[in-house]
């Protein structure tokens, strides 16, 4: 029949409403109420309106589940909460250190060991995702990434059907959840795969993984993945002061929360629960790797806090690694960037934990020993998080007396000079007596471009070999002194790679100091050890001088780590590679933490969104007056400054009597 255009809006308004809620009822709580035929139908009277009057088209349509355009590439999106991995544990054991450093840090904060209970929800082995809602409609769908910056994939989010495009209620919301593909659905996949010749998906985490990020969102919509919604970043104009109340709220507002969680009162409850999923895991029709045990009070988790990795008020509590067995083909040894050498066995290949593996770490001579790992051993191996996995046991019922044990050589080619090896004193490590081996050069460079150095997109281990082997670098700064006609001459190198390589070189010439110390491979400087060092000295001329016992005054610095950071810059050819790569980066500045000022030894907190500044902004005023910015909230605080939208920092601050600034007061504190 026909229509005038407004009767044409509010049929599909309705239509739309009654979609999406049997689309809910469908693939959230698996209670449909109508038949597949009936639900095809008002699809398709949906679909043929919108044509009719595109004028009513709409971005969150249950018609644009079927996919978009295809896409050339995904934008890159910041996040506007940071996002973390909680830290994970393996065992019992584990799990009673972790509960024990909770209830610490609780009972330092002023909360009671009773305060504190657990919610328990399934890990599920899926993609982890942040959809942004606006006035309840979805917005933004995007990876994870590096927690901070992620993928744009809200074309393929929207096939999803389990997630919903408008909300039940008018809000504004941040959430995040797992995207993960049911086993039936990686099956009927690989059927269909076989039957064309394809290679098979090895499991659903990587199925699923890769399902979300085609360009073609027509290929995801064909995938049929599935999602459970678990955390709230931010939910405009409310406060929520608890993890269970929370994932009802999700629930509320018609997003599809695992049904599987529970609320322990104890640690012991929480293994209980452990121990039932442990043993039915498999009968779910996704994969669960573990449970993910968190705080349950919001309050408690805000005085907790977070490491530089992780939350301090959640873990993850990983089922026993799937284990397989196999054969050591051999033992060799591996050369570090450091020099260090560490003890690797290869494999007769086996798939374990849905990979296809052929190498295992050792770790070192005294590993060895303790397992008493041999050639041709027939070992048991298994995952448990890492890319290489470890070597759990020796099978030594099934040695035949050929097998052959492994002996450390005193000397190595790759090593370089007379090719000696040493055994650190004191540790159960062996190094290259010689620093400056070709095979160690070469690690080095790779760490100086890689993404937590230097950034360098594009100079890959194959790039630095084949740099390294046509005499173009031997050093860091060699990288900025690379031309055109260089990576011309270099196999595999065209002129829009060689431009877009050179690009990324100029791009890297600005650095940060703690990036700038962890480039250069000082033995036992890692990344947070790095940013510690740059905090605390603010210049690279002042780490360079700096004495054994001053280091050693640093948090989390040791005398073994300060005497290789001496030992490093007391070398003149180090001396030599900094004066060199200063002609050619820039070392951006760091922010001076001065002692002195209106604010000395007093402690802020930051909670809410302050109009006239950003975080950082805030943070900066305060420090440059001589004052701290903590992330939690203690009796010990000086002052809580609360912008829009404050969370239970607020709270706490008002239960606790500290004093509360908005943005007026905190703007004439600053004056």
């Amino acid at each position: 029949m026909k229509m005038t255009p407004g009767e044409a809006k509010k049929r599909i308004e309705s239509l739309r409403k009654a979609i999406d809620h049997h689309n809910y009822l469908y693939h959230s709580l698996d209670t449909p109420e109508i038949s597949d035929e009936v639900y095809d139908s008002l699809f398709e009277e949906l679909r043929l309106l919108e044509e009719a009057y595109p004028k009513y088209a709409s971005l969150v349509s249950p018609t644009v589940r079927v996919g978009g355009k295809v896409l050339e590439k995904f934008e890159k999106v910041s996040h506007t909460h940071r996002q973390w991995s909680f830290d994970d544990v393996f065992d019992v054991k584990d799990l009673y250190k972790w509960d024990k450093r909770v209830r610490k840090l609780a009972r330092e904060n002023g909360f009671r060991d009773e305060d504190i209970e657990y919610t328990c929800e399934l890990k599920i082995d899926g993609l982890k995702t942040v959809l942004t809602y606006k006035d309840s409609e979805f917005v933004t769908g995007a990876t994870r990434g590096d927690g901070r910056i992620g993928e744009n994939v809200t074309q393929n989010i929207k096939t999803i059907k389990n997630i919903p495009l408008r909300l039940s209620e008018s809000v504004d919301a941040v959430v995040v959840g797992e995207i993960w593909m049911p086993k039936k659905e990686l099956g009927r996949i690989n059927v269909e795969r076989t039957a064309r010749g394809l290679s098979v998906f090895a499991n659903v985490r990587n199925a699923g993984a890769g399902s979300i990020r085609q360009l073609d969102p027509k290929v995801t919509a064909s995938r049929r993945l599935r999602s459970f919604i678990y955390d709230i970043e931010d939910l405009v104009g409310e406060k929520i002061d608890t993890q269970y109340r929370e994932l009802a709220r999700l629930k509320e507002l018609g997003f599809n929360v695992n049904p599987h969680v529970v609320l322990c009162t104890t640690i012991d409850k929480v293994q209980k629960y452990y121990d039932v999923w442990a043993s039915k895991k498999t009968k779910e029709d996704y994969e669960i790797d573990g449970i993910v045990v968190k705080v349950n009070s919001r309050a408690i988790q805000s005085a907790l806090g977070y490491t530089g990795k992780s939350p301090r008020w959640g873990v993850a509590y990983k089922f026993p690694a799937e284990q397989v067995t196999t054969v050591v083909e051999d033992i060799t040894l591996q050369i570090g960037r450091t020099g260090v050498l560490t003890p690797v066995a290869h494999l007769r290949p086996v798939r374990v934990a849905g990979s296809l593996v052929s190498r295992a770490t050792l770790h070192n001579e005294d590993e060895i020993a303790r397992l008493d790992v041999r050639i041709g051993d027939t070992v048991i191996i298994q995952k448990a998080g890492d890319v290489i996995p470890d070597i759990v046991r020796v099978l030594t019922d099934l040695r035949t007396g050929k097998e052959k044990q492994f002996i450390f050589p005193t000397h190595i080619p790759e090593c370089g000079g007379d090719g000696a090896i040493e055994r650190v004193p004191g540790q159960a490590a062996w190094r290259c007596v010689n620093k400056d081996s070709t095979a160690q050069q070469k690690r080095r460079l790779i760490h100086f471009a890689s993404k937590k150095a230097f950034y360098i997109e594009g100079l890959g281990p194959k790039v630095v070999d084949a740099l390294v082997d046509a005499n173009l670098i031997s050093s860091f700064d060699d990288f900025f002194t690379i031309t055109f006609g260089d990576l011309l001459a270099l196999p595999r190198f065209a002129e829009i790679s060689a431009k877009k390589l050179l690009s990324a070189i100029d791009k890297a010439r600005y650095v940060t100091l703690p990036r700038f110390i962890f480039s250069l491979s000082i033995p036992q400087v890692g990344e947070e050890t790095a940013r510690d060092v740059a905090e605390h000295y603010l210049s690279i001329e002042k780490v360079a001088t700096a004495s054994v016992e001053d280091l050693q005054q640093i948090d989390g610095v040791g005398e073994v780590v300060a005497r290789e950071i001496v030992g490093w810059f007391d070398g003149v050819k180090n001396k030599k590679l900094v004066d060199r790569l200063r002609e050619h980066v820039t070392i951006e500045a760091m922010k001076k933490k001065t002692s002195a000022g209106v604010f000395a030894g007093k402690t802020f907190v930051l909670t809410g969104s302050l109009p006239s500044f950003s975080r950082d902004v805030a943070k900066a005023e305060i420090v440059k007056r001589g004052g701290e910015v903590t992330s939690s909230v203690s009796a010990k605080t000086s002052y809580v400054v609360a912008g829009e939208s404050p969370g239970s920092k607020f709270d706490k601050a008002v239960s606790l009597g500290v004093p509360v600034l908005g943005e007026e007061e905190f703007v004439k504190l600053l004056k």
